[in-house]
């Protein structure tokens, strides 16, 4: 039974996991349960931290029925968690279904990109510019969702050569022996760079606009705003940050702070590029048919979530039987591969939401947001900013931002702050949960998204280099954005 519990983790985690459930009984009886609640809270933290050990939906999904067990949380009030972000679990259901049928497209715009631009600086600012503005339009799990598409695709096509017998440099020497060692390291240095570069645009661009995360919706919908005026009310912070965001790209790459700066090894690049070649002649009529789909299908998908024709996940269905369909997949094994990737994650972010009730049903953070309201005016939106963020990097984004700009609702309709007061707090709680929560993959679900993806073990991103690779974009976006807020919002 022990070997079984929690499979190939290592012997101390299954331990400590045993450790946890037992002490928290304890915890519970001795200390009370705001204490308790905290504990669960660090012990979630710690499974995520231990994604390649173990995925985080069995040993925080434990945790997360002894949260139930305990009466921290019940389970009606988790399914009201669920049930407020049903839009974000449809999305993850059939958006990242439906990109996976355009896989294909992806990789021959992306492979072309990949070959033709040989400067790494310039392709990752390209990377953080057009991930910032498809979030801005999209949202940004489905931005990462592509992005991910991207580097699976890639890596892909490296594992094929290595493991095959070809030789597409002409070298003389096999393709597989020039591609392992130092260089297999390299190139897994180069994509990873690359995807953290481009989760980190999805912040920078998600901040921007109503769309971009689920709570810029939520806030916007509280003010009145639409989507012009919240571009425009958010503008004085987030065009800043992304200047400075971009500059910050450069200057990794550049002095290869941080793990980045790895270039892509150039045997690597002349191998891939003759495999593309290759490949673009050996296109059959069907294949070529089936890009003319995938690009037609992608018009419509940035057509249909610029105009909010309908909710996220609808779009991603109607994208995949339109795909489906004029592609001629109509079988069912093959449509079951499409939700593979996501599934798993969807499991897991419903016991974030069990989580996430368990934080409101024990009002861990209300301290915090009375002695907030408590100080002098001018002082609120920097102090707002800074509780958001902190809290942003422990706990989901969007249930920080839900909580916050509930209570200062609560605090205008009681004529407590003035309208102005209400506008300038709503916009220090956009930009302190979107900015500063980038730090751990814990408040951004796209991060969370990457780190429990299939892709981070090919790519060795644990936690622990996630949150060094974010560190300094964290001290760039969060600084210049506390600077803003103080400046303009003071």
């Amino acid at each position: 039974m022990f070997n079984n519990f929690l499979g190939n983790s290592p012997r101390w985690f299954k331990l400590t996991m045993i450790g946890f459930l037992i002490f928290n009984v304890f915890s519970l009886f001795v200390f009370g349960k705001t204490i308790t609640a905290w504990l669960f809270i660090g012990e979630f933290i710690f499974t995520l931290a231990m994604a390649l050990k173990c995925y985080p939906l069995q040993s925080g999904g434990l945790l997360a029925i002894q949260a139930i067990v305990l009466n921290l949380t019940t389970a009606e009030h988790a399914y009201h968690e669920v049930e407020a972000n049903l839009e974000v679990i449809l999305l993850l259901v059939f958006m990242v279904a439906g990109i996976y049928f355009m896989k294909p497209l992806i990789m021959y715009i992306f492979s072309k990109v990949f070959t033709k631009i040989k400067s790494k600086m310039i392709l990752s600012s390209l990377f953080v510019i057009l991930a910032a503005v498809l979030s801005a339009f999209l949202d940004a799990l489905t931005v990462t969702a592509v992005l991910i598409s991207v580097a699976v695709g890639f890596y892909g096509v490296y594992h094929k050569i290595h493991s095959g017998e070809s030789d597409y440099d002409q070298s003389g020497v096999l393709d597989r022996k020039e591609l392992s060692g130092e260089t297999l390291e390299q190139f897994r240095s180069f994509l990873r760079s690359l995807i953290m570069h481009g989760v980190v645009g999805t912040a920078l661009g998600g901040v921007m606009t109503i769309v971009g995360e689920p709570q810029n919706l939520l806030i916007g919908k509280r003010l009145g705003w639409e989507f012009v005026e919240f571009f425009l009310q958010m503008a004085p912070i987030t065009l800043p940050v992304f200047v400075f965001g971009v500059a910050t790209t450069l200057l990794l790459e550049k002095f290869k702070l941080f793990g980045y700066g790895a270039e892509l090894p150039e045997v690597a690049r002349n191998i891939i590029e003759n495999y593309t070649e290759e490949t673009d002649r050996n296109r059959t009529p069907k294949q070529k048919a089936g890009l003319i789909v995938q690009a037609v299908c992608g018009v419509l998908l940035i057509i249909g979530l610029a105009l909010h024709l309908a909710p996220v996940g609808f779009i991603g269905l109607a994208l995949i039987i339109l795909q489906t369909a004029f592609m001629g997949i109509i079988d069912e094994h093959h449509l079951g591969k499409a939700f593979e990737e996501a599934l798993p994650f969807t499991a897991l972010l419903v016991v974030f939401f069990v989580i996430v009730a368990m934080i409101h049903d024990q009002h861990l953070f209300e301290p915090i947001i009375n002695w907030a309201l408590s100080l002098d005016a001018s002082q609120q939106p920097p102090m707002f900013y800074l509780a958001n963020g902190i809290l942003s990097m422990i706990s989901d984004n969007v249930f920080v931002a839900t909580v916050y700009i509930g209570e200062i609702q609560s605090a205008f309709e009681a004529g407590e702050i003035t309208r102005e007061q209400f506008e300038k707090l709503g916009i220090a709680i956009n930009t302190g949960t979107n900015l500063p929560s980038v730090a751990t993959p814990n408040g951004q679900a796209a991060f969370l998204f990457l780190l429990t993806s299939a892709l981070a073990p090919l790519i060795n991103l644990s936690y622990g280099k996630m949150v060094k690779m974010a560190f300094p974009y964290t001290i760039v976006l969060g600084g210049v954005g506390l600077a803003c807020v103080y400046y303009f919002l003071s």
